[in-house]
């Protein structure tokens, strides 16, 4: 099927070179306003904007800090007498949706204009940094960065999952094992032809008494994304130390609440 939004969509990839042109705020003000128009819960976002290359990763010209916010919900809600009631967790999670279909609108946008773009995905792990950069008010949690400027690179899309590994009609499937290494396969195969992990020269370090039996030749997406999630942050405490900096209590609430 041609279509041109369909295709700005498949065509997306991370950019982490950017050019000396600095978007105009016209162009910045197209790709926010799209960002609003995303589906949401209760608009519990807010978005943060530095201009600054210097510290900005890849030095992009833009750093956009996307964050569930439930404090503008509580100024207009105390202006009804009203307070918020409902769990943080829950809270957390629709204001996640709100935050990241924002992000994903404005991606879309940049796209369109011809700018590039790239997610910073270890953003929750510095909250209480950034709360303290752009002082935020208590109840706004950053979720993610995501840089963008106009490309100074052009790289391929990156592979994704064969589609019926993806979509599933009725019921979750029972994998077979054939199917679970033809997705791999189609993963691997794709960033291997990439040659992504040797141009990067990148390769996440074995922890513990595992010895290493991978080089550039076959070392590929399944293999470091597995290392990441089999070695990085087992404990959740830091994160809920994060959140609770930032105003969500997520690990708090009353007994008699508990069905």
């Amino acid at each position: 099927m041609e279509n041109p939004v369909i295709q700005t969509m498949l065509d997306r990839k991370s950019i982490r070179k950017y050019t000396d042109q600095t978007p105009s705020d016209e162009v910045i003000t197209s790709i926010v306003r799209a960002g609003q128009q995303a589906p949401f819960a209760s608009q519990l976002y807010s978005l943060l904007l530095s201009r600054k290359r210097e510290g900005t990763p890849y030095q992009a010209p833009l750093l956009f800090t996307i964050c569930v916010d439930i404090h503008k919900l509580q100024l207009f809600m105390a202006r009804r007498n009203w307070q918020l009631v409902t769990n943080h967790l829950f809270v957390l999670l629709l204001g996640i949706q709100d935050a990241s279909l924002m992000a994903e609108n404005m991606v879309i946008a940049a796209e369109s204009l011809g700018l590039g773009s790239c997610f910073l995905g270890n953003t929750p792990y510095r909250s209480e940094e950034i709360a303290k950069q752009y002082q935020l008010p208590n109840g706004v949690f950053p979720l993610v960065q995501l840089v963008m400027g106009y490309p100074a690179e052009s790289p391929p899309p990156r592979p994704r999952y064969p589609m019926e590994f993806v979509l599933f009609e009725d019921e979750y499937p029972e994998f077979s094992q054939e199917q679970i290494d033809q997705a791999m396969k189609q993963m691997d195969q794709g960033y291997l032809a990439q040659d992504y992990y040797r141009n990067a020269n990148y390769m996440i370090p074995l922890q513990g008494d595992r010895e290493e039996t991978f080089t550039f030749d076959d070392y590929s997406w399944t293999e470091h994304i597995s290392r990441k999630w089999g070695q990085w942050k087992p404990s959740p405490a830091k994160l809920l130390e994060q959140m609770a900096i930032c105003g969500f209590k997520i690990t708090e609430y009353d007994q008699d609440d508990v069905k």
